[in-house]
């Protein structure tokens, strides 16, 4: 095997494809990285049996062939190359890189003896990757992150014809992302339960037009995910959390008593500034009167903040409080210069949401904490 290629083109797919792989692996060939080299190109793949990826990219290749090197260790060495052209040749057990006056040596692993990528399931439909991107960013801000508690981890994806709604919840919050896309059947109702960090860095390293591929057959579900990279098609797929996620919508109340119109921003710096002198997993409160939002927190008795930003509060006056750091994830998830917080009690969870949201809304519903007395 021997080919040439352009350094940033390398070094981008071999971070790309090398991301998920695993700290400590099962089994030493599963951190390994596998480079195929054929007239068409490059394809690099990682596959843990839980995530695969896969990038294809253009390449000078003079001598076909396959090598299984150290993922990690390929991303770590390509990533402090000069800008100039990178040549590999497989010689022996070993595969040599040059660029420029550097010279590496990797020790390659038995190929055979590394695990064929899963194939990926027939192709559900096509979503926009710009849109796409923000909305799962926005979704994942409530995803659990208790691996005892492995179904919220994920995000559960709801397909309805051309309705797509991301859903998340750790307990203590929920977010609700909506947004179109384009199914291959109009009459599509799939469901999917998504690691939320395998959703996430897809998401974020995907552009153009993302293919998304959604299986459960054989009593095992898998999605998968194609789209573009700097110089190639990258693939990757990933199995689906097993476990009955909660029914969570009902949640979200069909009323409100009281609403409340704030500034976004001001919001966020004035939740910031007051959470600074908040015990360790005590609330900030929050009372909503006379057009303005009043916001207290303490540290017993060496420390106390009081700060009030005005509001259109419609509805009855009302005091509660929240954990400010959640509260901060919601509204810095969120757009637009003034969000709502909807409420029907003191006592039951608060809908933060923009108030010019359009069609493909995105809502934050948060449980309130109890109030020091």
């Amino acid at each position: 095997m021997k080919f040439r290629v352009d350094r940033d083109v390398f070094a981008d797919a071999v971070a790309w494809a090398a991301r998920s792989l695993p700290v400590r692996p099962s089994a030493p060939v599963l951190a390994g990285l596998l480079i195929e080299a054929s007239d068409e190109g490059l394809v690099l793949s990682s596959f843990d049996y839980e995530t695969s990826a896969r990038a294809e990219l253009k390449a000078e290749v003079s001598g076909e062939g396959r090598a299984l090197v150290s993922g990690r260790l390929l991303a770590d060495i390509c990533r402090s190359l000069p800008h100039k052209p990178i040549e590999c040749e497989l010689i022996g057990p070993k595969l040599e890189l040059k660029c420029g006056s550097g010279r590496f040596s990797l020790q390659i692993m038995p190929v055979e003896d590394y695990p064929t990528l899963p194939t990926v399931p027939p192709a559900s439909g096509v979503v926009k990757g710009e849109e796409f991107a923000k909305a799962v960013a926005q979704a994942v801000t409530a995803a659990g992150r208790d691996d005892m508690l492995p179904v919220l981890t994920g995000v559960r994806i709801e397909i309805e014809g051309d309705r797509m709604s991301l859903l998340a919840t750790d307990r203590f919050r929920l977010s609700q992302r909506e947004l179109t896309w384009s199914p291959n059947s109009t009459d599509a109702e799939l469901a999917a339960l998504v690691p939320a960090k395998v959703l996430s860095d897809t998401a974020k390293t995907l552009s153009g037009d993302i293919t998304i591929s959604i299986s459960s057959a054989g009593g095992e579900g898998i999605i998968g995910f194609e789209g573009s990279g700097s110089d190639g098609v990258r693939r990757t797929t990933t199995r689906l959390l097993d476990g009955e996620f909660p029914k969570v919508r009902s949640l979200f109340p069909a009323e409100h008593a009281t609403v409340a119109t704030l500034n976004r921003q001001e919001l966020i710096d004035t939740v910031k500034r007051v959470a600074l002198v908040a015990e360790r997993n005590t609330a900030v409160q929050m009372k909503f009167a006379d057009g303005e939002v009043v916001l207290d927190s303490q540290s017993g008795d060496e420390a106390q903040a009081t700060e009030a930003i005005e509001a259109e509060i419609s509805g009855a006056d009302i005091t509660t409080g929240f954990n400010p750091a959640y509260l901060l994830d919601g509204l810095s998830a969120l757009d637009g210069e003034k969000v709502d917080l909807a409420f029907t009690l003191a006592t039951k969870p608060v809908v933060i949401s923009s108030t010019d949201g359009g069609e493909d809304t995105f809502r934050y519903l948060l449980m309130p904490r109890r109030l020091l007395s």
